[in-house]
């Protein structure tokens, strides 16, 4: 797990795991959102699953998935929603971050 700091509410990472979460707890994050849609890659693990353990940590957790028609308006409020109801710190995920990323930035705008 690469986890990178976009600022001191987010951060991102590629495809997380079940083992992940445990760190991710560990490191003090209080929120989790999933911008892969489940079946882009057969070895990647299911948001269902992934969403199971978050809660047994009692980490907050959405799934705001960002496929092939990119960052749409529709992916961007239901990021908006996920900032504006949860604790932070955040981490978004996806296959590389890039996603993560780029839906964060395009939060900025809206919640400013």
């Amino acid at each position: 797990m690469d986890i990178r700091q976009i600022d001191d509410e987010y951060s991102v990472s590629g495809q997380i795991t079940l083992e992940d979460l445990d760190e991710i707890k560990a490191l003090g994050f209080k929120s989790i959102v999933c911008h892969r849609p489940d079946h882009e890659s057969p070895d990647q693990t299911s948001f269902a699953v992934i969403e199971a353990r978050a809660r047994e940590l009692d980490l907050e957790i959405t799934h705001v998935p960002v496929g092939p028609m990119g960052v749409t308006e529709e992916a961007v409020q239901g990021m908006v929603d996920a900032l504006d109801e949860f604790p932070r710190p955040m981490l978004g995920y996806c296959r590389s971050g890039a996603r993560s990323t780029a839906i964060y930035q395009k939060t900025h705008h809206i919640r400013s």
